[in-house]
Order: structure tokens, then sequence, then C-alpha cells
């Protein structure tokens, strides 16, 4: 049931990308946000609703996960974000890569990459995995919207993925299309597994609770 969940929500939440960032909408963030939101709190009772192999990365850094439990999760993730992305290509007819923005360094596409991840981890840590904030009826909310922050703030100089199933998804449709390669994709695996691992870190420093 857990890994169904996993599937289906990352799968609904990156056909959401998928299918509103060719459109260059001018709210994509905002919209992008809201599926979050939804699916959030569609699983987040089955599965703790990651959708993300960073967020896994998190739970189980902070002790809420077994690594075996968090690589199935990856696996699951991973394989519906391939499919998110090949489905929404071929429903839009355009390829759907992701890479810098332009004039952008790697370094500062990293960071980026690492600080919004980092923010993203955080909040769910804190709103989804803490004995003071259980039973809260807003962290689907929290979530989303620090998705809409992100997306807004960061995404034109990173590509604002904060996911590796977003990154490897998009990067390889993009691929099977006829499109770019593999060259910036290091870059949406490091920088959130790293943003990732710093916010579990941080949540353990500051969050006074046994794991």
């Amino acid at each position: 049931m857990k890994l169904l969940t996993e599937f289906f929500g990352t799968f609904l939440f990156l056909l959401v990308i998928a299918l509103i960032v060719p459109q260059n909408a001018q709210f994509a963030p905002l919209v992008i946000g809201v599926a979050l939101m939804c699916v959030v709190y569609m699983g987040g009772h089955v599965s703790g609703a990651h959708y993300n192999p960073a967020v896994s990365l998190a739970v189980m850094l902070r002790g809420k996960s077994t690594a075996a439990e968090m690589v199935s999760y990856w696996a699951s993730q991973i394989l519906a974000g391939i499919l998110a992305f090949v489905v929404g290509g071929w429903l839009t007819g355009k390829t759907l890569g992701i890479a810098p923005g332009a004039e952008v360094s790697l370094a500062q596409a990293l960071v980026v990459e690492i600080l919004f991840t980092f923010m993203l981890c955080l909040v769910v840590l804190n709103v989804a995995t803490a004995k003071g904030t259980a039973g809260n009826s807003f962290y689907g909310l929290a979530i989303g919207f620090t998705i809409v922050a992100a997306a807004f703030a960061g995404g034109g100089i990173s590509g604002g993925a904060y996911n590796p199933a977003v990154g490897i998804g998009a990067t390889i449709s993009h691929a099977l299309m006829g499109g770019g390669g593999f060259e910036s994709l290091w870059l949406y695996l490091v920088g959130p597994f790293v943003g990732a691992a710093i916010a579990a870190a941080v949540f353990k420093a500051t969050v006074a609770e046994p794991d």
C-alpha cells in the first residue's frame, strides 16, 4: 500500500509539472505547489507522502524509516517520475528537459538546489514527523506552499527540481524524445540529496526529541 501510494502520488504530482511547465504559464509554481498539497493530503496517512527521494532520505536520516524502506520508496518514486514525464511529453508533444537558467553557473544552480531542498525537507520533518506537530491539519498546506516559494524564487536559476525524481524523469523523457543528454542530471541528484542530509542534521540539532 505504501509503495503504491508513493507511485501514484509521485506520478500525479510530476504529471502536473510535465503538463504545466511547457505552457510557460505565469503561475505555474502555484499550480505545482497546489498539486503537491493535494497529493500530500491524499497519501500522507498511508505512506507519509514523500513523493521525492530527497524527502525519503531526510526521513530515513531523521530515524523515521529504514534504509531498505527508503530504497523501495526511491524505486517507486523514480519509476513514477519517468512515466509521468513520458506521458506528459506524449500529451503535449513537447520535450521537457531540465537545466539551469541562461548565464547561471553550475555552482549557483547547485547551491539553489541544495538550499531549497533543504528548506523543503526541513519543513517536512517539522510538520509531518515531529511530535510537537503530531496530528496537525496544516502539514499539506505547509509542504505545498514551500514548493510554491521555492519554484518562484529559485526555478529560474537552477531549473527548480528539488527532487531527484523530477531530474531523472525530465531528463530521460527529454532524451527519449530526441532532446538533450544527461549533462545536467548530476545537479538534480547531488543538490537535493545534500540538501536533505543537511535538513536532517539541522532537525536533529534543533528539535529536542528522541528518534
